[in-house]
């Protein structure tokens, strides 16, 4: 088939089925991981001793949602292991049944008053297991969806598969926010949260109703299969591929977690309001979706690694330049227009590159240990940058707390330029590579379609 032809071809429902799929299984993900943020911030307490000072009960509200960030690595090690061995369809299906269980079960949890510090202690752990399942679902799911499209629609699909994000957040800020309207204070705490984790199992278990309905990969059915997927992304040129990819995503990660504090800064430190920071970041998530699909169908145009370079200089030069002009000004007495603006403008400028990160993961390995690769590639970065607030602490020892971001976003962008720098191109890698040819793969660059 020509060139022309293969851009002008349609995808057939089936594929279709599947990015759909792809997209609505990481958005009711992202769904239930935005749960605690939102869901049980007005009622954290519930799970608190009496009494607890208000920088232990912020610091137990946020490991809560730390919780699952840890538990994300452990399921991809885990499901992109099973994914590569068993399959792509079941290991996602297992995987949604999985946190969308947990999800409920987290909904039945007393409180303090009758369990005391067990409480606490049942929610953090049921969290951190929802994180298991939830790493799980978009590492097979993911790699599904990406190896179901030809190679010319891949930087547009990945875009829409990360452009789940504002979909899940906004979908939980919807019902958290009617859940408060329609109920009392007391009421929200006796069972209005608990609603909004049920809502949220329920999703899972629709969605889970609507995957039967999606074809396994033809792509992983063909390929050879591996004996031990986790073995061999760890040795040979796979793992040089993995620490290319490790490099790159800490800078991405580091990137996401300034994203997710500024909101604290813009309240605490900033003094902008909490309801407009809220809908701030609201707006700004919607236009992020768009923000996803653009750098996607760049790297279609110019190529992964150069959109990457280029996203590395924006986080680098423009991140750091925006933060800048953003705490100064606002410090200064800024008009709060100004400020939202600013933040919004930066928000999305250091988020978006967000948009190329699944397609080219999956793009650096092979099928046989793709979701391997992938999953231990995107989520176990996550690790370092994580201890996000700790540096922040650390750095505010010698230079203002609230400028401490700026050292964070030099380190994100020369971190995703050198990762870029250090691999290949892989805009026109074959996904769908003949197990004749996976055989010889050894011999061909890393990242590289064999000739």
């Amino acid at each position: 088939m020509g060139l022309g032809n293969q851009k002008t071809e349609r995808l057939s429902p089936a594929v279709k089925r599947t990015v759909f799929a792809g997209c609505i299984g990481f958005a009711v993900d992202f769904f239930d991981i935005y749960l605690p943020v939102l869901a049980l911030a007005p009622v954290i307490g519930y799970f608190e001793p009496p009494g607890l000072s208000a920088t232990a009960s912020t610091t137990v509200y946020f490991f809560t949602f730390a919780a699952t960030l840890f538990g994300r690595p452990c399921g991809a090690v885990i499901f992109g292991h099973w994914a590569d061995k068993m399959g792509r369809r079941r290991t996602t299906m297992i995987s949604i049944a999985g946190f969308g269980l947990f999800t409920v079960l987290i909904a039945l949890l007393p409180g303090y008053a009758t369990l005391g510090i067990w409480s606490l202690v049942l929610l953090i752990g049921l969290r951190f297991v929802d994180g298991v399942f939830m790493g799980g679902e978009y590492t097979s799911n993911n790699t599904l969806a990406l190896e179901m499209v030809p190679k010319h629609r891949r930087g547009f699909v990945g875009g829409v598969l990360q452009g789940a994000f504002p979909i899940g957040f906004a979908m939980v800020s919807a019902v958290t926010s009617f859940l408060l309207s329609v109920t009392t204070h007391q009421q929200y705490l006796d069972w209005g949260w608990r609603l909004a984790f049920v809502f949220g199992g329920l999703l899972a278990f629709a969605f889970l109703m609507f995957y039967r309905t999606v074809p396994e990969s033809p792509v992983w059915i063909e390929s050879k299969k591996s004996v031990a997927p986790l073995k061999e992304v760890f040795s040979g040129h796979h793992r040089r591929n993995l620490l290319q990819v490790f490099v790159m995503m800490i800078g991405f990660w580091f990137a996401s977690q300034v994203a997710s504090i500024l909101p604290g800064i813009l309240i605490n430190q900033l003094h902008l309001p909490a309801r407009v920071t809220s809908d701030t970041f609201l707006v700004g998530s919607i236009i992020l979706f768009f923000g996803f699909v653009g750098c996607g169908m760049i790297s279609q145009v110019i190529g992964r690694r150069r959109t990457i370079v280029l996203s590395g200089l924006a986080i680098l030069f423009g991140g750091t330049g925006l933060y800048y002009v953003l705490v100064a000004r606002a410090l200064a007495g800024a008009p709060m227009i100004e400020t939202v603006i600013v933040t919004m403008a930066f928000y999305i400028l250091i988020v978006s590159p967000w948009g190329i990160v699944s397609t080219y993961i999956s793009e650096r390995f092979p099928t046989h240990i793709r979701a391997s690769g992938y999953g231990i590639g995107y989520s176990a970065a996550v690790v370092i940058p994580a201890f996000t607030g700790i540096y922040l602490l650390g750095l505010a020892t010698v230079m203002p707390y609230v400028f401490g971001p700026l050292v964070l976003l030099v380190i994100a962008g020369v971190l995703v330029i050198t990762g870029a720098l250090m691999g290949p191109e892989t805009r026109d890698v074959d996904m769908n590579i003949p197990v004749a040819l996976e055989a010889t793969e050894q011999s061909v660059m890393p990242g590289q379609a064999p000739a």
